[in-house]
């Protein structure tokens, strides 16, 4: 294995002086405030807060519902992932249900409530975790042991993969790490680094009956968080060393392990720093990668850096769908045929109906983007950031914040599919999901989502999503910086920044223009200074700034008509629906009686129609326009060419996120399109 220390320390900090890296920011959703290979840092939690518009009424929803919500199920006796705890701890007599992974799942729930914490300061909300803290603390183990799917049966430890310890492992570190920047306190930190210590005297050494472990990778991330945390290098090196162990080892199944745990599936076909196309599990991949580029943020690898380059090109424009989604198929194979599931398949492979696109997999596809956006500094990974939250990471949880979608489809037909053998794949939101890993996720991710609103550059802020809001953040230089910024994005594309108070010294505002925004116009003061707006870059203003400077954005929001790559077969002669950021659809409730998806066909020449309509499943822009209509015979699989009797008729488009909150109902993403 390389010399990490040495790496470590001969490596440049990218023209950071040590004084502009010890004043960063320290509390951020990632801490990386003194990774020497990051060009734009995290903001603090809670610098940014949501004022008004999208994402504060998501927030809002996320604090009075979503968290409380699942607090309830979690700590109740449906949800059962306290009452593991507590009868690990010896406080309840039981068995342990729920998943292998749920103990992760009650970590991330608890990850949420204290980014809401960061906002509102609930004392409630601290009285609540601490003594959650001290039931998890009294079922830790001595040693740092902790996973309670184990300890409650008695079960060997890391005997079998599907156990998931390490993937829990992860998620305490990360929710341990962020407890402690919001409060703190250290009771949560205390619990993790007593594991961490634990895992590695384990893992260090690389026994070769564990050569194999840790394929549902969030260790590494927590494992990096906990190091920027406490600045114990060891915790880095063991990162790093799982990072190393993929692929390392033959992949053959044995007793302990399904046939279909190994190879392609769980990434150890071929080592990271060779591999060229995202293959296997979606989740294990996308959490891989995200992992490896915290690594890689704070070693400067290129080889890593550039592996990762290769894998985010190739899940972004040959694998990932139009909402952002990834994990194309249930189950399949492989393009080197190893079995398979909730995966990544072929390259421009993308059915609609069978479409699995897990939430965990969406929201970890915009996780990896969020480091890589900090490692390059390219608007490009805000722009799947972006795409991600606004659709198949969102469309995971209801209007109303309490039902949940565990995988994506881009098209829903009564009768299509028998859903009573599927565990994870429902028509329609459910009000909990025995595999729970993807609600917890996605509320956590809702509740932090300020945090990645800006980024610091060396010589200013960066701003990466849109949103009415208010920041109140100090630069890399320690001097202070406060804005808001007024929008009504991404009904609008107008958006407004004005500053607040800020140094008296010229520093650099980076305005993301976003992929889609042609014809983008950047105003200060009503002046335009000439700045290049390109879609996809971060157009760069650099001037003394003073209160009252107004940035004025103008994105010109037209609903456009998308067709994909002559490769994906799927869609060949079809088009979706796209206005600004967001994917449309559309469902049965807005087709007239016993009109099927089927029978809905999209002139080339539709004209679409804006509606605000502020009081319709939370508030949003919805389309009209005519589409056309005609019945398919139901009987014959091929039938010869007739001509079509068509009928026109007038519908409602909806955003993708916001399908499944009126019943059951058919959806689809893509139309067949008749050209006019």
């Amino acid at each position: 294995m390389r010399n990490l220390l040495l790496i470590l320390f001969s490596l440049p900090l990218m023209g950071l002086s040590q004084t502009n890296v010890a004043q960063a920011q320290q509390r951020g959703v990632i801490n990386n405030a003194e990774s020497p290979h990051v060009k734009l840092k995290s903001i603090d939690i809670g610098d940014c807060q949501w004022t008004s518009g999208f994402w504060a009424d998501k927030f809002k929803l996320c604090e009075e519902v979503m968290v409380p919500h699942m607090g309830m199920l979690l700590k109740g006796d449906r949800g059962h992932a306290y009452n593991n705890f507590k009868i690990a701890a010896g406080l309840k007599q039981g068995t342990h249900q729920g998943m292998h992974w749920h103990d992760g799942d009650f970590y991330k729930w608890m990850e949420a409530a204290m980014y809401v914490y960061a906002i509102n300061k609930d004392p409630r909300i601290l009285e609540e975790l601490d003594e959650i803290i001290t039931v998890i603390g009294h079922a830790q183990a001595d040693d740092g042991y902790l996973s309670t799917q184990i300890t409650i049966p008695g079960l060997k430890r890391f005997s079998n993969r599907q156990y998931h310890e390490l993937y829990n492992s992860g998620h305490l570190l990360t929710s341990a790490c962020i407890h402690h920047r919001v409060t703190g306190k250290t009771n949560f930190l205390d619990i993790a680094v007593k594991h961490a210590d634990y895992l590695y005297d384990l893992f260090e050494p690389q026994p070769k009956a564990l050569a194999r472990f840790g394929f549902n990778q969030t260790q590494i991330m927590g494992l990096v968080e906990l190091y920027r945390t406490t600045k114990d290098k060891r915790y880095l090196q063991l990162a790093e060393i799982f990072i190393n162990m993929r692929g390392k080892s033959p992949p053959e199944p044995d007793e302990t392990v399904r046939f279909k745990m190994v190879g392609d599936m769980v990434q150890e076909r071929k080592p990271l720093r060779k591999e060229t196309e995202a293959v296997g599990h979606a989740v294990l991949a996308l959490y891989f990668y995200a992992g490896a580029a915290d690594v890689a943020a704070e070693t400067g690898e290129r080889a890593l850096i550039d592996a990762l380059d290769r894998l985010w090109e190739n899940v972004v424009h040959q694998k990932m769908y139009i909402t952002g989604a990834c994990g194309q198929t249930h189950h399949g194979a492989s393009s080197r045929v190893d079995f398979v599931h909730e995966a990544f398949i072929g390259e421009y492979t993308m059915p609609n109906l069978t479409a699995y696109n897990e939430t965990c997999a969406n929201l970890c596809n915009a996780m990896f983007s969020l480091r890589m956006l900090g490692i390059h500094g390219e608007s490009k990974y805000a722009d799947i950031m972006e795409l991600v939250m606004f659709n198949s990471g969102l469309s995971g949880i209801s209007a109303d914040g309490t039902h949940y979608l565990y995988s994506n489809p881009l098209r829903v037909i009564h009768g299509a599919r028998d859903y009573s053998a599927l565990v994870t794949e429902t028509p329609d939101r459910q009000p909990y999901l025995e595999c729970f890993c993807c609600p917890p996720n996605l509320v956590r991710t809702v509740a932090q989502l300020s945090g990645w609103a800006y980024s610091l550059s060396q010589d200013g802020v960066a701003v990466n999503l849109y949103g009415g809001n208010r920041l109140d953040t100090t630069l890399l230089d320690g001097s202070t910086l406060k804005r808001t910024q007024d929008t009504r994005y991404p009904w609008d594309g107008a958006v407004n920044i004005t500053i607040q108070s800020c140094k008296q010294a010229p520093f650099e505002i980076l305005v993301r223009i976003p992929d889609w925004a042609e014809a983008t116009d950047v105003r200060v003061n009503g002046k335009d200074l000439g700045v290049a707006t390109r879609p996809g870059t971060y157009a760069t203003i650099k001037r003394q700034w003073k209160a009252g400077d107004v940035i004025a954005i103008d994105m010109p929001m037209e609903a456009k008509l998308m067709v994909g790559h002559p490769r994906i077969e799927e869609i060949r002669n079809q088009a979706a629906i796209k206005r600004g950021p967001v994917v449309y659809c559309i469902e049965s409730p807005d087709l007239p009686e016993n009109t099927k998806i089927l029978d809905v066909h999209l002139p080339t020449d539709i004209e679409l129609k804006t509606h605000d309509q502020p009081k319709f499943l939370g508030g949003m822009t919805t389309l009209t326009g005519n589409v056309l209509l005609h019945a398919h015979p139901q009987d014959a699989m091929y039938q010869t060419l007739k001509k079509p009797a068509w009928m026109t008729a007038k519908t409602q488009f909806v955003p993708y996120f916001a399908w499944s909150n009126r019943g059951r109902s058919e959806m689809t993403v893509w139309l067949p399109l008749v050209w006019k």
